[in-house]
């Protein structure tokens, strides 16, 4: 067992958020910013705690277990790790369609090139970054390279449409308007589905597991947290702004709508840049933890690890060349991964009490009452989102 690795450590952090960070996340800001206007901060800030508490839980049994999230839920129950897979392979593969997409949306923007050759060209890097021996390596430095650059051009555009911020701050505690939907879909963005699995299934290939490391990867996890909400916070501060100017965004594209509106023709090129990278680290980030849950079920599987991702990202361009624009699928896919949550929250809870699974430790009673919360309120708003679609 190593000991903890910073380095290591900050690009699982960067790796999850990164993954977080994607076309979809952008879509689903703007989107619901337009939606709910100040008042989506009090959805932010009790995503941002939701998130936390069960990032910390599954990164933490995760660790001290020393296996991948599959195993442990088929050594619970038999075949529940197979299924909680196919769920997370399904959902991986529909979001990085929406990743290649929004990849080659960004090209397409930037260079006037078209949206499929983007998408292709977009695809060939990230392939790339796998077919590199040190690919581990290259993809630490490219999450954290991509990561910063996203949030300082978001940065940007917060800082120049001139957002109330005030208003903003009384809304995040005392809200106006609630949508079960727009916090279903933000979670689901942001720890459902894959996501939540990236960071700490890389800390498992590095070694960075074992009791002895908790405190470094409790660290880590809500890095990752961090860095995801900073963006998060700053994409909605720059919709608001631009909405509450009296700005209309487009429903087909409400995240270019931000930028454009809020500075112009260079706000829609810089766009481009944040909308290439969001896609191409989230393909990253999608293609290699969703393989990560199959990987251990075949010693083939394993050996041709690195092959799976590339084929992965591939079927991922091929679909999308096929299937077309993907912008209601990000949004729902995100309300998916939702879903996906409390099943995969609650497997891990209920492993941490499982001594064959995890030994001697014994998970803190405060962190496993607020992941059963966790569990109980997303199984609520999926309810409430469900009854909410119906009713439309």
């Amino acid at each position: 067992m190593k000991k903890a690795n910073w380095s290591i450590l900050i690009g699982a952090a960067f790796l999850m958020a990164s993954s977080a960070i994607g076309p979809g996340f952008l879509t689903q800001t703007a989107l619901f910013t337009q939606q709910l206007g100040a008042s989506f901060a009090f959805i932010i800030l009790v995503s941002v705690i939701l998130d936390a508490i069960a990032q910390l839980n599954i990164w933490r049994i995760i660790a001290v277990a020393d296996k991948p999230a599959q195993d442990i839920a088929n050594q619970l129950v038999p075949g529940l790790g197979y299924f909680l897979s196919f769920l997370v392979f399904l959902g991986g593969m529909a979001f990085n369609i929406g990743n290649i997409a929004g990849a080659g949306l960004g090209l397409n923007v930037l260079f006037g090139i078209s949206v499929g050759k983007g998408a292709i060209i977009s695809a060939i890097i990230a392939i790339g970054i796998f077919i590199y021996r040190e690919a581990s390596k290259v993809m630490d430095t490219f999450a954290k390279c991509m990561g910063l650059l996203k949030i300082c051009l978001a940065l940007y555009i917060a800082y120049i449409s001139e957002p109330p911020l005030a208003e903003a701050a009384v809304r995040a505690v005392n809200p106006t308007r609630f949508d079960f939907t727009a916090l279903l879909t933000i979670v689901g963005g942001t720890v459902g589905g894959y996501i939540t699995f990236a960071g700490a299934h890389r800390l498992l290939d590095a070694r960075q597991t074992g009791h002895e490391n908790l405190p470094a990867i409790n660290k880590g996890a809500l890095s990752a947290i961090g860095l995801a909400s900073l963006m998060r916070l700053l994409l909605f501060v720059a919709a608001l702004g631009v909405v509450s100017a009296g700005g209309i965004l487009d429903p087909g594209n409400p995240a270019a709508s931000v930028f454009k509106l809020a500075s112009g023709n260079l706000g829609y090129k810089i766009f481009g840049l944040v909308m290439w990278s969001a896609g191409i680290s989230s393909v990253v980030g999608s293609a290699y933890t969703s393989v990560s849950f199959i990987k251990s079920f075949n010693p083939v599987i394993l050996k041709y690890n690195r092959e799976i991702i590339i084929g992965f990202i591939a079927v991922a361009c091929c679909l999308f060349l096929l299937i077309g624009k993907p912008v209601g699928v990000l949004v729902a896919v995100g309300a998916i991964n939702g879903l996906i949550l409390p099943l995969a929250l609650g497997t891990m809870l209920v492993a941490a009490y499982r001594h064959r699974i995890i030994g001697s430790y014994r998970q803190p009673l405060w962190l496993t009452l607020l992941g059963a919360a966790v569990v109980l309120t997303m199984t609520w708003m999926s309810y409430g989102a469900i009854t909410q679609l119906i009713g439309s």
